[in-house]
């Protein structure tokens, strides 16, 4: 927990709710331990989807399909949506869950590694959303960075690692320290790139918010 479990808790009691169908939908990840986006993040998205109103829309980690479902119940009613999930037993669920929602129309599901994915999408997408290996976000990054439209914007879910990126990696589970590491470096990258602007806000489990920059920064003397 990144922030104070109690203003979460009662963040989350202004929340008004979804359809039946998602409602259904995330009891059953949670029953299963599948890891969706947690509430806080699923009103923000409701919001970003009616300010940026996204056409082309591109997820990096698929799971069961709740995202996805998410966003063409809430987004743009002729927007497209291309997910892309490498867990085998996940797939199947995932387009089961888009053929009951009704979406499975405009949700197109590619399986395979996100790294070897993302170099045969042409693009551009306008809103990528990253939320798949956390261990991956930096070798993802460069063919996301290329399908990404000018005008584009990446947001990338659980950056901050229940606050353990904030650790040195001596303090962090040895198990954890390859993904602990990895993620300082992607948003050292995210932060630092001259060609991007990137947010980092701590919203559920840390999000990163970044769009390409059109204007060279100046340097500091």
């Amino acid at each position: 927990m990144i922030i104070d479990e109690r203003m979460v808790t009662y963040i989350n009691s202004l929340d008004t709710g979804h359809t039946p169908f998602l409602e259904n939908l995330e009891r059953t990840a949670k029953q299963d331990r599948v890891p969706i986006i947690r509430r806080e993040m699923q009103s923000f998205l409701k919001v970003f989807l009616k300010m940026k109103q996204p056409k082309r829309i591109l997820e990096v980690g698929t799971a069961v399909g709740f995202s996805a479902v998410f966003m063409a119940q809430y987004g743009e009613p002729d927007a497209e949506i291309t997910t892309i999930e490498n867990y085998e037993k996940r797939i199947p669920i995932a387009r089961e869950n888009f053929e009951k929602s009704g979406f499975a129309d405009r949700i197109t599901l590619i399986p395979g590694d996100a790294a070897e994915v993302l170099k045969t999408l042409d693009g551009p997408y306008d809103f990528i959303f990253m939320d798949a290996a956390k261990g991956q976000y930096i070798h993802f990054l460069p063919e996301v960075l290329r399908v990404l439209d000018k005008n584009g914007v990446l947001i990338t879910d659980n950056v901050l690692q229940d606050g353990d990126v904030i650790e040195s990696r001596f303090a962090v589970e040895r198990r954890n320290r390859t993904i602990h590491k990895r993620m300082r470096e992607y948003l050292f990258e995210l932060t630092h790139n001259e060609g991007l602007l990137t947010s980092v806000v701590p919203l559920g489990d840390g999000i990163a918010i970044t769009m390409k920059s059109h204007e060279k920064r100046e340097e500091t003397t």
